[in-house]
């Protein structure tokens, strides 16, 4: 008789093969679906029975078959039940005298029924609760492992006949057994949320790079399931974890500073840190600095705050970063004397918004002690521009000129603070604003914030133009989630400065690998191209073309101010100053004087192509990078094969040559690892670090409340 149709009841089974002629009606009302490769058969008492036809024989369970181990015989069984079209789950055991399991019995999923009799208790009538349909009918189809005296299991019972239709083909993709997130499915949803893409997202990106949903090999909601199981690995030892990772960050390196305070009863509420290359950087450019607060990015609501600069090439650089639980004095200062520690010398000066803590905090922190220089505080003009369609009315605003010339006179490097004064007064006085009580309060602060009042102090036009801390928050905006725990956000982080600092790589390299053209005869703007990064060429560019083409002397005075120096230049407009950049004025007067090199003394340092060669904190332990091996090992073995597969294209003898190669290479390295396994638990903790072990020392913060954190600004 042919295997494919020895099908009958389990009521028959127990006849054994002789009575197989008393139940020909059975085989004759059998039926065989092509399609899912089961068959089914009416049994005496009237009830569908399946049994799946499509697994090869090697792989179906024999009576006697022996097994190293119960997990041997346990994923062989699932195997089977895998390609036979139903999950298989773990039933009842017996163990002898010495606690070693001598019978085991792995049944259908579908094994058991359900006690639907406890959702009728009237003391539950009113609970809200989740409607999940039952999967279970009563299955009786199993195997049941033996212990030997060979200390072996072996098959004593199977039953193969199930009292339910089996899965076909299409949706054995969505069976427990053929669900499974191997390491490189883990890796992929973690790797994407660093980068803030979604389980929903990542399962799409998956699907596409797989070929089909029904090859990802898992759901969306095992993503999602993963997802949870992170963060409730995490759990209560966030804080702990976090700063153990900053322990070996800085065993590592160390230049990588950190610190931390906790409240009275061992909660997180202040951290800061920077780490080699920060600290090189602020070395380099931290002649300006913007701080400012941005919320959401975590699940404690503590503050995040970046120090942010600018670099050679007028880009965002991030000098350092703390998480704060309120916004107050105490936290800023704080805040401020660790940076100041770090950095071992205070910022020039510092911009900020016109939060009153903060400003407090600036005062008190970097002021002039410790030898260090006291730092200049200044308000950022972007954000008080921000207010004026706020504070006044937004018709005055967008339907006339009033703020084109408030503009005028706000915005200008060239006037100086008599000329500011006068024309601010006159705008007042056009549309009746004198007696309007912000305004008369910006108008007090004036020196903190119109750059007429600090035309002569070095850098500031860095920060002049726009908000460098509101673009820094927004780019780090698309990395965080308000629901991170806290080494989920460290994780973010880091791939947030790793593409602003990826960035910062390829603006170097263009920079020193091409030149750009220039557009007048005069050498010095070769000089200029030679010396300086191509975003800041470009601006002394346009300064030179306008020296050669649009400008003339006049007439010169012949006042002096004093004896100058060989190559020192010097111009009313404080361009240079303020920027940085020399401007066309000085510019038309070395063309005049037959000058055909660039004098070093315009040469600015922090907007050179090598600015930030030589620096002290250049030099970068190697180990620093160890942490990162695997991951790094991981991505070019990817690499590598993705380039295999760009050489095959779509030839199909090539593809096949390709697969079969992956299938061997598979088996190599499955036998090689001798059974060694790596568990869930065991590959989080790769992934996001060791739990916590003993008593926790540092507890995760306390969640602040949204009016704990805002503070009334004023302004």
């Amino acid at each position: 008789m042919c295997n494919r149709f020895k099908l009958w009841g389990s009521s028959i089974v127990n006849r054994g093969v002789d009575d197989v002629t008393s139940v020909g009606s059975s085989i004759l009302s059998s039926n065989y679906n092509e399609e899912s490769g089961t068959s089914h058969s009416i049994s005496s008492a009237g009830q569908k029975t399946y049994i799946p036809l499509n697994v090869p024989d090697v792989l179906k369970p024999t009576i006697n078959q022996c097994f190293q181990s119960l997990d041997q015989g346990f994923i062989f069984y699932k195997e089977y039940g895998r390609l036979g079209g139903f999950d298989v789950r773990k039933g009842i055991e017996k163990r002898d005298e010495s606690g070693i399991v001598s019978i085991k019995h792995y049944t259908c999923s579908k094994e058991g029924c359900n006690d639907f009799r406890s959702t009728l208790d009237s003391n539950l009538s009113k609970v809200k609760r989740r409607r999940i349909a039952s999967t279970r009918c009563c299955c009786k189809a199993k195997i049941v492992l033996k212990l030997n005296k060979d200390r072996e299991y072996f098959v004593f019972k199977f039953d193969e006949v199930h009292n339910h239709p089996l899965v076909d083909e299409s949706g054995r993709q969505f069976l427990r057994s053929s669900r499974e997130m191997t390491i490189s499915s883990r890796n992929f949803v973690f790797d994407a949320a660093k980068v803030n893409i979604g389980c929903s997202k990542a399962y799409g990106l998956m699907k596409e790079m797989v070929g089909g949903y029904s090859n990802v090999g898992v759901t969306l909601r095992d993503f999602r399931n993963f997802n949870r199981d992170l963060k409730c690995y995490v759990g209560e030892g966030d804080g702990q974890m976090l700063i153990e990772k900053f322990k070996v960050l800085q065993e590592c390196s160390s230049s990588f500073y950190y610190a931390y305070e906790l409240d009275e009863t061992g909660h997180l509420t202040k951290l800061f840190w920077a780490d080699a290359i920060c600290r090189r950087n602020f070395e380099v450019y931290g002649d300006a600095v913007s701080f400012d607060a941005t919320f959401d990015t975590n699940k404690y609501n503590m503050i995040f705050a970046p120090f942010t600069g600018v670099d050679k090439h007028e880009k965002c650089v991030t000098f350092a970063a703390c998480l704060l639980a309120k916004e107050d004095v105490t936290h800023y200062k704080w805040v401020f004397d660790q940076f100041s520690t770090c950095m071992k010398r205070h910022p020039v000066v510092i911009i900020i918004d016109q939060c009153p803590a903060m400003k407090i905090a600036v005062s008190s922190s970097l002021s002039s002690k410790n030898g260090f220089v006291a730092t200049k505080h200044r308000l950022c003009m972007w954000h008080i521009m921000q207010k004026f369609p706020i504070k006044l009315r937004n018709r005055l605003c967008k339907e006339t000129d009033f703020m084109e010339k408030m503009k005028k006179y706000i915005w200008s490097n060239h006037l100086d603070i008599a000329e500011f004064e006068q024309g601010w007064q006159a705008v007042m006085k056009e549309f009746s604003l004198e007696n309007n009580k912000w305004l008369s309060d910006m108008y007090d602060i004036r020196s903190s914030w119109i750059p007429a009042f600090f035309r002569d102090e070095p850098m500031l036009g860095l920060m002049r133009t726009t908000s460098r801390s509101e673009s820094e928050n927004f780019f780090f905006a698309q990395f965080h989630k308000q629901v991170d725990s806290l080494c989920e956000f460290w994780l973010r982080f880091q791939s947030a400065i790793q593409r602003q600092r990826n960035e910062t790589e390829r603006l170097d390299e263009e920079s020193k690998s091409s030149f750009p053209n220039t557009l007048s005869t005069w050498f010095i703007e070769d000089d200029a191209a030679d010396l300086f990064t191509r975003t800041v060429f470009y601006k002394v560019q346009e300064e030179i073309l306008a020296a050669c083409l649009d400008m003339q002397i006049k007439w010169m005075s012949e006042e002096v101010d004093g004896i100058g120096y060989k190559d020192h230049v010097v111009c009313s407009c404080k361009k240079f100053v303020m920027c940085g950049i020399v401007c066309r004025h000085s510019l038309c007067g070395m063309k005049h004087i037959g000058v055909t090199r660039f004098p070093k003394s315009l040469i600015v340092n922090r907007w050179s192509k090598i600015a930030d060669c030589g620096s002290s904190c250049d030099m970068i332990s190697a180990d620093y990078f160890k942490m990162e091996k695997v991951s790094l090992k991981l991505m070019n073995i990817w690499f590598d094969f993705r380039q295999i597969l760009n050489k095959a294209g779509v030839q199909m003898e090539v593809l096949e040559f390709v697969h079969q190669t992956v299938k061997d290479l598979s088996t190599k390295v499955g036998s090689s690892l001798d059974g060694a396994s790596f568990s869930k638990k065991d590959h989080m903790a790769a992934l996001i670090g060791e739990q916590p072990q003993g008593e926790l020392t540092v507890l995760v913060p306390n969640i602040s409340k949204t009016k704990e954190i805002i503070l009334n600004q004023g302004g």
